[in-house]
């Protein structure tokens, strides 16, 4: 018995969520009693014995090129077999692009109960229950799970990753893995940005900045605050922005410490993708824009005045620093 977290990466990098579902799984282990550990599909080359700094005893992994790359259906039988072969009744995932792809898969063949998008601890004191987020984050439910395995995927940045000391033991698992049935026939990197669904800070912008011409403006208060850079939907339809920076209930659902929001109006499809950020500042020179409702700090002021005036001020206090 034991809680199994699953480590998600890429290119060899353990990625930021991972280190919140491992500090998350290891509590749960600390609450039932049991050990927590890890699992890692393909290669990593980050420390994996430095794993045991957030909680976890042992790492699993299940070493071989084809789970390199994310294919959903072998990644859940591979998981589903893990799972099996370490006795773990309770299975971790964070709520990210592959928890989404391979949660509910992995839940099916082990037939057992799932919660995702939890957003806390769960309440062992009678029973096993779990609280989410529902209707898009405006709202809470607490769901039980009675059945032997429990499979858990963690909303990203709503847990503090805990760090500790200690190593980890690392063990290769025999699980067998079958040829991938997709093929990879091109990869396109980009470049240079700091990816969305990683970023601390986001600095977004909407219509209000009139044009492409004009994203400088916000690209200059990115860099300064080393930020990932996002747009709401009708700049990623216009084509002033590419499509991957679009966030949105349609777009890439986020959930920074700090959302920076410039000449965006909030229309409740963009609020829905971004409203799991710590701290909402909304800069928009129309003070009826529906944004400032959520936002946690509002300027009523025109952006382009605004928004140089506040990098220059970023730029000013980290040369004194």
């Amino acid at each position: 018995m034991s809680v199994l977290i699953f480590v998600d990466h890429a290119e060899g990098h353990i990625k930021k969520a991972s280190f919140e579902a491992l500090s998350y799984g290891a509590k749960i282990a600390e609450q039932l009693g049991t050990s927590a550990e890890a699992l890692v599909l393909g290669t990593v080359t980050d420390d994996l014995a430095a794993l045991g700094k957030y909680g976890v005893k042992k790492v699993h992994q299940v070493s071989s090129d084809t789970l390199n790359h994310v294919d959903s259906q072998l990644y859940a039988k591979v998981i589903a077999e893990a799972v099996t072969a370490t006795g773990a009744n309770v299975v971790v995932f964070s709520q990210n692009q592959t928890g989404k792809a391979v949660a509910a898969n992995v839940a099916a063949r082990l037939k057992a109960g799932i919660v995702t998008g939890a957003c806390a601890l769960p309440d062992t004191s009678n029973g096993f229950v779990v609280r989410k987020t529902v209707f898009s984050g405006k709202a809470f439910a607490n769901i039980s799970i009675n059945s032997p395995v429990k499979v858990i995927s963690l909303n990203i940045n709503s847990y503090k990753t805990l760090v500790g000391e200690g190593t980890a033991e690392v063990a290769a698992l025999n699980v067998a893995v079958d040829a991938s049935k997709i093929k990879i026939t091109a990869v396109n990197k980009i470049i240079g940005e700091v990816p969305l669904t990683e970023a601390d800070i986001v600095v977004s912008g909407g219509r209000g900045l009139k044009g492409p011409e004009n994203w400088g403006v916000l690209l200059d208060l990115a860099k300064e605050l080393n930020a990932g850079t996002a747009c709401s939907r009708p700049v990623g339809d216009a084509n002033w922005r590419p499509h991957h920076e679009h966030v949105g209930q349609t777009g890439v659902q986020i959930a920074p410490n700090l959302y920076i929001a410039l000449g965006i109006s909030g229309a409740i499809q963009h609020l829905a993708g971004v409203n799991r950020s710590k701290v909402i500042v909304v800069i928009n020179k129309d003070p009826e824009a529906p944004f400032f409702k959520a936002a946690d700090y509002g300027i009523v002021g025109d952006l382009f005045e605004v928004v140089p005036k506040l990098t220059e001020e970023i730029k000013k206090m980290k040369a004194s620093a």
